[in-house]
């Protein structure tokens, strides 16, 4: 016989009502009882009838992750850091994958809020880069949290969780230059995106500290993927005078700069130094296995998710003590909230001491 908030309800000794405010995370419950409810919760294994609620109650229960990129391990562990804030709270995921140039992603983002009844959306590159997404959602009163560089959103309006690629692609940098490297190339990713470019940012910054003048030869933009790196490292490796370290834009391009280091003949890191960003399995499948910058996806993806479920309820409690929908949105909004994620170096064996000879010497 399938258990009923009822039977939770009796069990604690509470009203039914104080059962869907401990089940709906709402801050007006005693410590105490909040805690002798989720224990009945658990005795009995109730789970709530999730349509039921959407149907009765004065939201969704319902968030959704808006994605356009190709690289499955990101998309992966963003969709783990979501799914686990969201079970901890009651909440279902939505998954959409969508192309962030169609011209029709402003209708598209109608259809998720309105027939599938989304509270809230967590946004990633492109969609978080987008002025038309951001104002879109704006324009619908819908809740959201970007999951975007800090490069160039420092004083951003809305509420963020902001990576700051230009201080790990400083740190890289750095950690290939007290090796003694002098000529490091930087094979990136798409121009347009923030994360591109806060990258850049700190490689041309911790040379210009070294006193190294910035060779614009030597940085290659293409696409963050394995293609683009194999492709872009045969050339420069072909070069007169090709680098002794590459920085990779993330550890595809890597593997990508590796395979090719491998079918030229250079030896990484004895000839070649190689170092990825991100620290996906990438960066432990291949062999030297690279140095990079480790960026918890899972947890940003989390920290981001259990944000907007915060806005949703903080903005529900304000419909429910008496202010308008609007005033509750308002006050939101005035309220803006910011993370900081800093990529940490992970050092591994595709880099080394640069070579004493100009490798094709």
């Amino acid at each position: 016989m399938k258990v009923t908030i009822n039977d939770v309800a009796e069990r604690a000794g509470v009203s039914i009502k104080t059962v869907s405010r401990v089940m709906n995370n709402e801050p007006s419950v005693r410590p105490s009882t909040r805690e002798r409810v989720l224990e009945v919760v658990q005795a009995l294994n109730y789970r709530p009838n999730l349509a039921a609620r959407n149907l009765a109650g004065t939201h969704s229960y319902s968030i959704a992750f808006i994605y356009d990129n190709p690289n499955a391990y990101y998309v992966i562990d963003m969709q783990n850091g979501i799914l686990e804030a969201c079970r901890a709270q009651g909440y279902e995921l939505l998954i959409h994958p969508s192309n962030a140039e169609s011209r029709t992603i402003h209708d598209t983002l109608h259809r998720l809020v309105e027939q599938n009844r989304v509270a809230g959306l967590v946004l990633t590159p492109p969609f978080s880069e987008s002025p038309e997404v951001i104002d879109t959602l704006c324009a619908m009163d819908v809740e959201f949290v970007r999951i975007i560089s800090s490069h160039g959103n420092e004083s951003t309006e809305n509420n963020s969780i902001l990576i700051d690629d230009t201080a790990a692609a400083f740190t890289i940098t750095q950690h290939l230059l007290d090796y003694g490297h002098k000529r490091i190339a930087y094979l990136s990713g798409g121009t347009e995106h923030f994360s591109t470019q806060g990258r850049l940012e700190g490689y041309k910054k911790a040379q210009r500290m070294t006193g190294l003048p910035f060779d614009e030869q030597l940085v290659i933009p293409g696409e963050y993927s394995f293609d683009s790196g194999v492709a872009n490292a045969t050339a420069l490796l072909q070069s007169n005078n090709p680098p002794t370290a590459i920085f990779a834009g993330n550890d595809e391009i890597a593997a990508g700069a590796l395979f090719a280091a491998r079918m030229l003949n250079f030896d990484v890191p004895r000839q070649l130094s190689i170092a990825g960003f991100e620290d996906s399995p990438f960066s432990r499948q291949t062999w030297p296995k690279l140095t990079t910058a480790h960026q918890p996806n899972d947890e940003i993806a989390r920290c981001a998710t259990e944000l907007v479920l915060k806005r949703i309820q903080s903005k529900c409690n304000g419909e429910r003590s008496g202010k308008s929908k609007e005033g509750a949105s308002s006050v939101n909004r005035e309220q803006k909230i910011t993370r900081y994620f800093t990529p940490k170096l992970i050092v591994r064996e595709s880099s080394g001491a640069a070579p004493q000879k100009a490798i094709n010497s």
